[in-house]
């Protein structure tokens, strides 16, 4: 099974499948398990990739 961290990359789509209120997020950074992702309604979050599955969203 891949690594879900390792297909994050700057610029890509989610959303926190935890807060659907943070609306969608765009990735600024993946540093190791550390990915930076600026929400529409929630700011800039730092989130652990280990312990949070971002969902990417495509089209």
């Amino acid at each position: 099974m891949q690594d879900p961290i390792s297909i994050l990359e700057p610029g890509m789509l989610v959303r926190h499948p935890d807060a659907p209120d943070w609306g969608l997020g765009q990735v600024q950074s993946v540093i190791g398990a550390r990915v930076t992702v600026n929400f529409e309604n929630a700011g800039k979050q730092v989130i652990d990739g280990r312990r949070i599955s971002l969902v990417p969203q495509f089209g």
